[in-house]
């Protein structure tokens, strides 16, 4: 659906959106793939007025474990694959902070990197009690510029935002929720989160997407402060010898 890549499988259900990262095997780690499947998603589910809710879950144990280490290595040495995944970056945030249809997103695993940046930018989140957010860009030598640290200081203390974003230190689960990183520590989080969908679809549908609209606009202008900066020092950051030698350790541990 919304010609997405294998990489993202999106299934209708009436007028709700079920979204999931399809890399089970990877813990759905992103790839080139994945990344531009979402910066393409969020404005096509918004074009589509048959939409009125989405759930946005993992496949298998994990949400996402972030960036595949073999994607950032490509990175690293590829200057128009750079170009295009700091493109992407830019839309994936601020398509999500535009989406016109509440996202309520089911933590079914840990979320890392981009995966906890798409926490940060749902609506709504319940986290499963074994799952963890966490944002490791600074550890492997990138800045850190798509939705965690652009939109945590708006859902928790800036002191509380550096500690995360500087040491990619674990949010566990029932910390996520303390701090308001997340809504509800559940069993299962993909049954919660579309029964909270199905209980914003039975309300009145003007009423939900403009006051969702009303809160995101704090959102946007929180993004669109930063996110320029963030981009380029992050894409800087892909070209140092420190992000190389760090990927390098990561993607020969892998082989």
């Amino acid at each position: 659906m919304y010609d997405m890549p294998k990489e993202i499988d999106v299934r209708a259900d009436g007028p709700l959106r079920i979204i999931t990262l399809n890399r089970p095997d990877s813990l759905n780690s992103v790839n080139d793939d994945l990344h531009h499947g979402l910066a393409k998603l969020w404005q096509r589910m918004s074009d589509d007025l048959t939409a009125r809710a989405a759930v946005l879950t993992g496949a298998g144990r994990a949400f996402s474990a972030g960036g595949d280490f073999h994607y950032l290595a490509e990175l690293a040495g590829d200057a128009d694959l750079r170009a295009k995944t700091i493109a992407d970056g830019r839309e994936i945030v601020l398509g999500m902070a535009r989406c016109r249809i509440p996202v309520v997103a089911a933590v079914n695993g840990p979320a890392v990197g981009l995966g906890c940046s798409l926490v940060a930018l749902s609506d709504i989140v319940y986290i499963a009690e074994n799952a963890y957010l966490a944002d490791p860009h600074v550890q492997v030598g990138l800045v850190a510029a798509d939705g965690g640290p652009i939109t945590w200081p708006l859902h928790i203390s800036l002191m509380q935002a550096k500690e995360f974003a500087l040491t990619g230190a674990r949010i566990t689960a029932q910390r996520a929720v303390e701090l308001g990183l997340a809504n509800h520590v559940v069993d299962d989080a993909v049954a919660e989160a579309t029964a909270c969908a199905r209980r914003i679809l039975e309300l009145p549908q003007q009423a939900v997407e403009n006051t969702k609209r009303v809160l995101n606009v704090h959102l946007e202008r929180a993004v669109l402060a930063t996110i320029d900066f963030a981009l380029t020092a992050e894409n800087q950051s892909f070209q140092t010898e420190d992000f190389r030698n760090i990927v390098t350790k990561l993607t020969a541990g892998k082989n």
